[in-house]
């Protein structure tokens, strides 16, 4: 009967404690068992406009990591042991597409992360976009077959717009209780990208001059947008050595039409564009093609929206 006693005692204790326990302690607890913080997430993006697009869209309920920074090179790309180790952990992989990070397919057989949802961003719109060219034109099919596909989706306004709807499509349904968010972010960022796209239109409209000279074969798109004409002197591969004879073609053109100005890419050796310059007199600039941030905007705090605006600055001196 003492024992008995005892541990009705000892009972009644606990439940004294237990009621007169402060309720934060219960709330910490609570909290601790679901916190924000791993209530996100977690997105593994590869190189830079993918993971601003993607920036934009997620606002604070995603932490996103980008793989590939500075001036490396995109398509030749070998993922680390940390990559690999870090898409594993993921719950987003997204890359722009199969023509711009050629490893991705032989790297996502290799990953054990069977739940890893994958999001080519671009994939569809390259491949539509190719669609329409060779309906088009079959003269302009040749050239893309000839010079492979151009991947620099990104460099297009308008199709950045479904590259960000892509996203939000994605994240509103892994996770449906943010989708609202999820929608007024991809709504906002669009109406920069169209007001963007209204700031092009607007300057090019009525140009009588619309050719370019760049050194490499990266602004398609954007030259296709606003009906623009692109003379490269190399092709979309930065590693293709250019002849001669290519030069003195470029250079009988620049004279031709009376190019002002020949541009080279951001990060690259702009031997070429100099070659071309000091050989017709014309001026040498630089032309953003956004594999990367530039130093020179990302340390005034700025995005994809200030750079392309940069862009359009230089391409207003040859575009007249």
């Amino acid at each position: 009967m003492k024992n008995l006693n005892k541990i009705l005692i000892s009972l009644i204790s606990l439940s004294a404690l237990a009621a007169c326990a402060p309720e934060s302690q219960e709330t910490n607890e609570e909290t601790d068992t679901v916190s924000p913080e791993e209530e996100k997430l977690s997105v593994v993006t590869t190189f830079y406009p993918v993971y601003e697009f993607t920036d934009q869209v997620a606002g604070d309920h995603a932490d996103i990591e980008m793989m590939i920074t500075g001036g490396t090179d995109v398509h030749h790309y070998e993922p680390s042991a940390r990559d690999m180790a870090m898409i594993n952990d993921a719950d987003v992989f997204i890359y722009s597409s199969d023509e711009m990070e050629t490893w991705v397919p032989t790297m996502l057989e290799s990953l054990d992360n069977d739940e890893l949802i994958v999001v080519e961003q671009a994939g569809e719109v390259v491949q539509e976009t190719l669609d329409d060219a060779s309906e088009e034109d079959e003269h302009e099919e040749e050239e893309a077959q000839s010079h492979g596909v151009d991947p620099h989706v990104w460099l297009d306004p308008v199709l950045v717009q479904e590259q960000v709807e892509t996203v939000k499509d994605t994240f509103a349904e892994i996770d449906s209780e943010h989708s609202e968010d999820y929608t007024a972010n991809a709504e906002a960022y669009q109406s920069e990208l169209q007001e963007l796209h209204d700031e092009f239109e607007a300057a090019f409209s009525d140009a009588g001059q619309r050719r370019f000279v760049t050194q490499h074969e990266a602004f398609g798109y954007l030259a296709r947008r606003y009906d623009l004409e692109q003379m490269a002197v190399g092709g979309l591969s930065t590693e293709v050595e250019v002849s001669p004879s290519r030069i003195a073609e470029i250079n009988q053109l620049v004279e031709e039409y009376d190019i002002p100005v020949i541009y080279f890419q951001e990060g690259a050796n702009s031997a070429i564009a100099e070659t071309v310059a000091n050989e017709t007199g014309a001026e040498v600039a630089e032309l953003y093609s956004l594999e990367f941030l530039p130093a020179a905007v990302e340390d005034d705090g700025q995005g994809y929206i200030e750079a392309m605006r940069r862009n359009l600055e230089a391409l207003e001196m040859s575009i007249q």
